[in-house]
């Protein structure tokens, strides 16, 4: 059993059609199940997922967002112990505060894989998680 995170957009491609994307995850997702791991993500995740649908009004799509994020993985919130993560991450100004944030939370949780499709933190080292990889390269 492992501890893995989902960034934001993992559960995008779970909840709406994106092809193959889709696909991927939705995969991902069962080998997961299969191996009880045990899946995470942050507040922040519940957030982002939640804008479009409240731009277009869409009280079904917001329903089934948060139903699926609260009873399907691990929310993790942002707290002081994972914003003094936040700040020591940040020294790279390369990596924006969302993505900050969200690699504070799961190093926060001590995560075993943390799953983007944002090649640009895959592979970064990250201390209190033990991988970062993209959707692309995952190998559950």
């Amino acid at each position: 059993m492992s501890r893995i995170f989902w960034d934001t957009n993992l559960f995008i491609y779970l909840i709406e059609d994106h092809g193959q994307l889709s696909e991927r995850v939705a995969a991902l997702r069962k080998r997961m199940l299969t191996r009880n791991d045990q899946l995470y993500t942050s507040a922040l995740t519940l957030g982002e997922v939640l804008v479009k649908p409240t731009e277009a009004g869409s009280e079904h799509l917001k329903q089934k967002y948060e139903a699926a994020l609260v009873a399907g993985s691990i929310l993790i919130p942002f707290n002081v112990e994972a914003a003094r993560i936040y700040a020591t991450i940040r020294q790279d100004r390369n990596i924006r505060p969302p993505d900050a944030i969200q690699l504070a939370c799961a190093a926060h949780a001590r995560v075993d894989l943390f799953i983007t499709n944002d090649d640009r933190l895959s592979g970064r080292t990250t201390p209190g998680i033990q991988f970062v990889t993209s959707l692309s390269k995952s190998f559950l």
